[in-house]
């Protein structure tokens, strides 16, 4: 499928920042997908599940939510990546940046390519903790959230979830324990449409083809799953 893709000015309480955007060809509205960066800010790898999501048929922007602290920031896999990824999201007000992804999705679904079609999200690492927190408190039409580490600390907000949500974790993450896995399990049991997922010998991050944890067959079954979700709820 032939898409087109753009830098985008976003703004929201506080200022304006940018956002990469990307969309399907065509004169017809697509469903909208907000893409939630990881700590590494919205990098290669980012833009590409952006590019990819258009592929798929969706209009889809991922905002840079590290602006208030170092704009346009793009930092790649090392050690010093992660401690810089790290010290930046440190610095950042939980409740700050949901407004900011309810400012990116005013935008997004604004777009001529979107024309009030349905909105969805997903988000990687720290952006499926951000992801998480969307799901409960700006009621997206679908949610895909992965790896978010932190989830567990905010289940007390899940019961504001009203619409489908899968979460995907690695079984071998060494940055979130199964037991917190098993928090989010328990929490979400009752609701409909509420879904998690553990990958076996997946270790975080396990979706990203630029880390050494890349884990093939996971990444796989987790983006079907998530463009099932999709694709039976915003399309």
């Amino acid at each position: 499928m032939a898409t087109s893709s753009e830098h985008v000015k976003i703004t929201s309480a506080g200022g304006t920042f940018d956002g990469y955007f990307a969309a399907p060809g065509g004169d017809g509205a697509a469903p909208g997908v907000v893409v939630i960066q990881e700590i590494f800010g919205v990098n290669s790898h980012i833009r590409s599940v952006v590019e990819r999501l258009a592929g798929e048929g969706y209009a889809a922007l991922a905002p840079d939510l590290f602006w208030r602290v170092r704009p346009g920031i793009e930092l790649g896999y090392t050690p010093d990546d992660i401690a810089q990824g790290r010290e930046i999201r440190g610095k950042l007000n939980d409740d700050e940046v949901v407004e900011d992804v309810r400012a990116t999705f005013e935008v997004l679904g604004k777009r001529p390519e979107c024309q009030g079609r349905k909105l969805g999200i997903t988000g990687f690492c720290w952006g499926g903790f951000v992801t998480y927190l969307a799901a409960c408190r700006l009621s997206p039409a679908a949610t895909a959230s992965y790896y978010g580490g932190g989830i567990a600390g905010f289940l007390d907000e899940a019961d504001k979830i009203d619409a489908p949500i899968l979460f995907h974790f690695g079984e071998k993450d060494a940055r979130i324990p199964l037991s917190d896995v098993e928090q989010v399990k328990e929490k979400v049991a009752g609701k409909h449409d509420a879904q998690v997922f553990v990958y076996p010998e997946a270790e975080h991050g396990f979706h990203c083809d630029q880390r050494g944890s890349y884990q093939e067959a996971a990444a796989r079954q987790a983006w079907a799953r998530s463009m099932e979700l999709f694709g039976k709820h915003l399309k």
